[in-house]
């Protein structure tokens, strides 16, 4: 104990030293210009996309790195060794597109005409001009952050060692070989062999987050422990003297067999990069095969505790990796409560096979459970039955891939074969977490503190506790099932009976997803004209399902901010949409292009909406008053007119605006116009006789630029506000609030009453929140 408490202390102190030494710190306090020379150490990585108000800020490329040489600005030139974090800003041509779109997935670096800086290997060297700025934060494990920026690329001083080079053309090969699968599959078959996640979608990444299956998306140690267990066997043998798996079929000798499962460990390492579940699973492996070398009994206990003290003792920052940790506690949950509990599922009657894989991913979640929720804020009820329906397709797809891996690099038909038997048990896995992500109960809110967890370890500790009573009773444990399933499913009948939502008749709604816009028209059974889609895929898909809507007429897209069009794909997963209608004015043009390329990807029609257009479904019927079809655009990619027209001076001003009646009642929606715009609509043709509203959508989320004689001439009985709580444009402004007020509306804002709801029509009139 005594020696291990000094190794740790020496490690440790060595390790932070890397921090301190060297003018790098110093020039990080300074904000200094530099040149450095930087040795990368890890694989390019892109950030994931995200919506800054009315825009999705651009991606930028993160590399973590050693700084070997470094110039400062008076002409000094220090050689160090100092750990860094090097930030690839957008204007270098990293991101997915320079306009801010929000990708689908991450550019192959090794596309023709793509930037080279995805490109790099570990092991590079290279020369850049960078900004020094101290890293956020105290107590990590970089000494500053190195800020590139400039459209260059990288100027390369040493290239990578064979080795990684090796590893890169095999990582590329099996790229290649998944090029022409299924979107799902092609995003993650890589991630499942060889922790190459640059294709995973921000949509599937939540999906998988959702249902506890992110120990999937990339390598872990479970894909390594599969591939071992072909050479040496299962690791349910792994207390028994005797032999099992290829190795002894193929006559391989003890010292033999662990020398080769310890290449296959290192390869394993180096062509996956060393994540903390990689080294974790590699290092236990090592111990399990220099106990097959001396021909002991394997005991997995002592070497996943040696594993981790010496990992630990190699790298101190790994105590304070969550992944690690999480590694660490699902392998002892295996180790130590799986068989236990199996055993206890055995004696009621459940079957061997089921009874072992329902023990494991109940005694995986349970365990880890209270570290994700600190994680997320989030418990997921889907997690278990998703792990074990997953579970079954886990090893084909590890076991057909790592075989992909294997042969791209000799026989890419082969490989491509390979790659197309895999995809089918990837697909499954990815189908698995959206249609676990998509159930209205698949998670409840939970603290996100430590105390949270305690408190939902103590809750694991009771359901375990009561979970062992119940399966005495097959009648009792039927209906916890039932119950549970009700929860999960929350079928909309029952829902409505139960919570109100979404009330009986309604005809218009305002979805709650935060800083954005997103409305729902009712347009029969089941259907539903969806106006705007929200800045999160996820709140949309919510409230869609909320609501009861599978079909979708039309999509209605009021501009091409990101709070109104990001959350596109959520309104398409799984429904029919008959087209996506949009303005004109196609700026912000990034975003326009990611309309485009989704509705492209479902074949869907894109058309475009001008003053006058009169449409109609069911009981539900509108018109287009807003932007006129000779509207001069403030673009580059338009041609102003020969005649003189209203000027859009920017998107918002550019807004489709509609004036729809359902069932005897009117809604005037908005979008986001300026006060311009809205003063050109009163004297357009369309809103001439716009006069008295049932219900008014108003402009840019409440904001204080709004047109007193517009609000004046619409004089809404109810007036709706859609804003984030805590905004900070100060939405809505209280200005706006109280000139609604005053022209005698009733004012509801979704920051402060959650989704909303309108029914009835003519003297009355209500609003009901889910």
């Amino acid at each position: 104990m005594l020696l291990c408490v000094a190794a740790a202390a020496a490690s440790g102190g060595l390790h932070g030293a890397d921090l301190r030494r060297g003018p790098v710190p110093e020039l990080a306090r300074q904000y200094a210009e530099v040149t450095a020379d930087v040795e990368i150490t890890s694989d390019p990585r892109f950030t994931r996309p995200r919506i800054d108000g009315d825009h999705a800020a651009p991606t930028a490329l993160l590399i973590n790195a050693e700084v070997r040489r470094i110039e400062q600005p008076d002409g000094t030139v220090t050689a160090t060794r100092t750990p860094v974090l090097v930030i690839v800003d957008a204007g270098s041509g990293t991101a997915h597109d320079p306009k801010g779109a929000p990708p689908d997935t991450a550019p192959s670096a090794r596309k023709p005409g793509s930037s080279p800086w995805p490109a790099l290997l570990p092991s590079t060297r290279v020369r850049v001009t960078a900004r020094v700025v101290p890293a956020m934060g105290g107590g990590g494990r970089i000494a500053a952050v190195l800020r590139v920026r400039g459209s260059g690329p990288p100027r390369v001083v040493g290239e990578p060692s064979e080795v990684q080079r090796f590893a890169g053309e095999l990582r590329e090969g099996l790229r290649a070989a998944t090029e022409g699968l299924e979107p799902d599959a092609r995003a993650l078959l890589p991630g499942l062999v060889v922790g190459d996640t640059s294709r995973i979608t921000p949509e599937l990444d939540e999906a998988f987050k959702a249902t506890d299956l992110t120990h999937l998306l990339a390598v872990s140690g479970a894909n390594f422990t599969i591939v071992l267990a072909l050479l040496i066997g299962p690791p349910g043998s792994a207390q028994h003297a005797e032999r099992r798996g290829l190795a002894p079929r193929l006559g391989i000798p003890l010292r033999a067999t662990a020398l080769l499962g310890g290449a296959l460990a290192l390869g394993f390492v180096i062509v996956c990069r060393p994540d903390p579940s990689v080294l974790r699973a590699a290092a236990c492996g090592a111990v399990a095969l220099l106990a097959i070398a001396t021909g002991r009994r394997r005991s997995l206990i002592p070497a996943l505790a040696t594993a981790v003290l010496l990992l630990v003792l190699y790298d101190p920052w790994l105590s304070r990796s969550y992944g690690f940790l999480l590694s660490v506690l699902a392998t002892g949950a295996l180790l130590t409560l799986a068989p236990r509990w199996s055993a206890a599922l055995q004696r009621r009657g459940v079957p061997p096979r089921p009874a072992e894989a329902l023990a494991a991913a109940g005694a995986a979640q349970a365990v880890c459970a209270p570290v994700v929720a600190v994680l997320s804020a989030r418990v997921s009820l889907v997690a278990v039955p998703c792990n074990l329906l997953a579970e079954f397709a886990v090893a084909p797809a590890t076991v057909l891939g790592f075989a992909t891996l294997a042969t791209a690099l000799w026989a890419m038909p082969v490989a491509k074969a390979l790659a197309w038997c895999a995809s089918w048990p990837a697909g499954w896995i990815a189908d698995i977490a959206r249609t676990g992500a998509a159930l209205p109960g698949a998670g409840v809110d939970w603290p996100d503190s430590w105390t949270g967890a305690l408190l939902l370890a103590c809750v694991t500790v009771v359901v375990v506790l009561v979970g062992r009573r119940l399966l005495r009773n097959p009648w009792l444990s039927g209906a916890c099932a039932v119950l549970l399933l009700l929860v999960l499913v929350q079928p909309a009948p029952l829902t409505r009976v139960i919570t109100g939502w979404p009330p009986p008749g309604w005809r218009f709604a305002m979805c709650d997803v935060g800083q954005g816009d997103a409305l729902v028209l009712a347009a029969g059974d089941g259907a539903g004209v969806v106006v705007d889609a929200g800045p999160e895929p996820v709140l949309i898909d919510r409230c869609l399902r909320a609501l009861g809507v599978t079909r979708i007429p039309l999509v209605v897209l009021t501009h091409f901010h990101a709070d109104h069009v990001t959350g596109l794909p959520g309104v398409l997963r799984g429904r029919s949409v008959g087209a996506i209608e949009t303005t004109g004015f196609e700026e912000p043009w990034g975003q326009a292009e990611f309309v485009r390329r989704q509705a492209a990807a479902r074949r869907i029609p894109v058309t475009r909406a001008v003053a006058g257009q009169r449409r109609r479904t069911g009981a539900l019927d509108w018109r287009v008053l807003w932007p006129p079809s000779s509207s001069r655009l403030s673009s580059s990619r338009e041609v102003p007119p020969s005649r003189p027209v209203p000027a859009l001076e920017g998107p918002n001003d550019a807004s489709v605006t509609l004036l729809v009646r359902s069932a005897g009642l009117s809604l005037l929606l908005l979008g986001d116009l300026e006060p311009p715009a809205q003063q050109a609509l009163l004297r357009s043709p369309d809103g001439a006789g716009l006069r008295g509203v049932d219900v008014l959508k108003v402009a840019h989320h409440g904001s204080a630029y709004q047109d007193p004689e517009l609000i004046r001439r619409a004089a809404p009985r109810l007036a709706l506000i859609s804003c984030g709580a805590d905004n900070p444009y100060g939405h809505p402004a209280p200005s706006t609030v109280a000139a609604l007020r005053a022209g005698g509306a009733t004012v509801l804002r979704t920051d402060e009453d959650g989704a909303m709801a309108v029914a009835g029509g003519g003297d009355r009139l209500w609003v009901a929140g889910d």
